[in-house]
C-alpha cells in the first residue's frame, strides 16, 4: 500500500511539473486591433501564479471633435501547447468614456459625453521567443451597456506585441 501511495504521489507531481509553463512576471506592450474605435491599446500583463495572469489594456482616442478612453481588465488562464506556444482564455470587464462634438439642427456646436461599461471574454494564442519578446493574436467579444454610443456586442480581434520582464 505504501508503494502504491508513493508511486501515485510521484506520478501526480511529475504531471503537475510537466504541464507547468514559464509565464513572465510582467509584460508590457501594444495590443493593436479595432477595440470598437479606440484602435491600439497599451497592454500590461502581471502574473498571478504559474498559469494565470491579469491583463490591463488602456485605449485612448483623441481628435478635433472627439476624445475618449477605454480600460479593460482580463483574468487569463494560460496553457502550454508546445515549446513557446501558449493559448489562453478568461473573463473580464471594463469601462470607458467617449466625448464628441457635433452640430445640431440650428448649426450650434454641441458636445456630448457618454460613459459605458462592458463585460468581455478573451481567447488567444501567443508565442514566447527566447529573447524577452512575446507575440499574440486574440479574440475578445465585448458586451457593452450604459449608453447609446456603445450599447451592443462587439467582436475585437487584435495582434499583441509585448516586452517580457
Amino acid at each position: 500500500m505504501k508503494k502504491i501511495f508513493l508511486i501515485a504521489i510521484a506520478f501526480i507531481g511529475g504531471t503537475v511539473f510537466m504541464n507547468a509553463q514559464d509565464i513572465a512576471d510582467n509584460a508590457i506592450g501594444l495590443r493593436i486591433g479595432d477595440s470598437d474605435g479606440f484602435g491600439a491599446e497599451v497592454s500590461y500583463q502581471r502574473a498571478l501564479g504559474s498559469n494565470n495572469r491579469l491583463e490591463l489594456d488602456l485605449g485612448i482616442r483623441t481628435g478635433d471633435d472627439y476624445d475618449g478612453f477605454k480600460l479593460a481588465g482580463i483574468y487569463q488562464w494560460v496553457w502550454n501547447i508546445d515549446g513557446g506556444f501558449n493559448w489562453y482564455a478568461g473573463p473580464g470587464a471594463g469601462l470607458g468614456s467617449y466625448g464628441y462634438k457635433y452640430y445640431d439642427n440650428n448649426d450650434r456646436k454641441v458636445k456630448d459625453n457618454q460613459t459605458f461599461g462592458f463585460i468581455a471574454g478573451n481567447i488567444g494564442i501567443e508565442y514566447v521567443f527566447d529573447i524577452p519578446l512575446m507575440l499574440s493574436l486574440d479574440f475578445r467579444p465585448e458586451l457593452a451597456f450604459g449608453n447609446d454610443y456603445n450599447d451592443d456586442l462587439d467582436f475585437d480581434i487584435a495582434l499583441g506585441i509585448r516586452y517580457r520582464f
